[in-house]
């Protein structure tokens, strides 16, 4: 168990209580945070003063930014880790419940079980620095949700946290042919070395692939090839502006999408967007052609979202028009 934590007691849909599970488009499993983001004139030196020109609070985390997406692309969504009763959890659950993200499977642990962070934006460099406080330990509990509910979904999207019940949740998805779609930003234990394996749709940014495969180095096809194995079905290594490199199961070939050009002004949860509409597009059929053009698609745009946009993350209905507007690869 992760600490004195226990999912033995919590009373969920679908248990020995309630025999009906409901399907969902993607299950999510991983970190949800509330991002308390502040736009700077710069970024500040030591023992420096400056003006924040502007600040807002947005649902953010793998999971929670990843699951807006998902939604807004019509996916059927649903979250079950770790959620608290806090101040921070009640916002997270007002912006995922507006979304009909379905929070039944949540975990009830009163320690909370989200991230709280302070995002410092860039908007001269086009670059954010994320300070990171946890309230809890994000991610699934050791033994929850129940495993029908996983085996149910059509997608599990996990990441590096909460490794002991993501490794449970992976094994069941993979033993009943549940595509898992890995967003892993970090080594968090040894676990993760038994959880690599088992996602079938690993979607990294070069970063995390470079530390992991221990080459500092290393180009972002020689990562697709490295990551490779014969169960996967598809490896996707992303490069922000330089775009994504990737390879499916019925190609040998690893090929290149180069990212969409759009006037950058924050590039907050670029990367779990694409996660997100990524594990839609999957959940719904789509080719990998596909699924890799509307999620890059769908990061530019959060990239270039006005600030006065609630959280900058895109519906299918924008990504169609941006399409419309740049249908080739630029």
């Amino acid at each position: 168990m992760n600490g004195n934590r226990s999912s033995e007691t919590a009373a969920y849909p679908g248990s020995a209580a309630d025999d009906t599970v409901s399907a969902f488009d993607v299950l999510a499993l991983g970190s949800l945070a509330v991002d308390d983001v502040l736009y700077l004139e710069h970024f500040p030196r030591p023992d420096e003063k400056i003006t924040v020109t502007r600040r807002l609070r947005r649902c953010g985390g793998l999971a929670g930014t990843a699951l807006l997406a998902a939604a807004r692309f019509g996916a059927r969504c649903a979250y079950a880790g770790w959620f608290g009763d806090d101040e921070l959890c009640r916002f997270i659950g007002e912006r995922l419940r507006a979304e009909a993200i379905d929070l039944s499977y949540a975990a009830p642990w009163p320690g909370g079980g989200v991230v709280h962070s302070t995002v410092l934006v860039d908007p001269m460099r086009h670059t954010r620095t994320v300070l990171a406080y946890r309230t809890g330990e994000p991610g699934p509990a050791d033994e929850a949700p129940p495993l029908q509910v996983i085996r149910d979904s059509k997608v599990l999207l996990i990441d590096h946290h909460g490794l002991p019940g993501t490794l449970r949740a992976a094994r069941a998805a993979a033993e009943a042919g549940v595509p898992i779609v890995a967003d892993f930003e970090r080594n968090a234990g040894p676990l993760l070395a038994e959880i690599l394996p088992l996602a079938d749709h690993l979607v990294l940014g070069l970063r995390f692939a470079r530390r992991w495969l221990e080459e500092p180095d290393l180009d972002p096809a020689d990562a697709v090839r490295r990551l490779w194995t014969p169960r996967r079905k598809a490896v996707v290594i992303t490069h922000g502006e330089h775009g994504c490199h990737y390879r499916g199961c019925d190609d040998d070939e690893v090929r290149h999408r180069p990212a969409y050009r759009v006037a950058v002004r924050d590039t907050t949860g670029c990367g779990d967007v694409f996660h997100g509409v990524y594990a839609a597009l999957l959940a719904r059929g789509a080719t990998l052609e596909e699924r890799i053009r509307l999620a890059s698609a769908a990061a530019a745009l959060r990239a270039a979202a006005d600030v006065d946009h609630p959280d900058g993350i895109p519906d299918e209905r924008a990504v169609t028009a941006f399409l419309a507007v740049f249908p080739a690869v630029p």
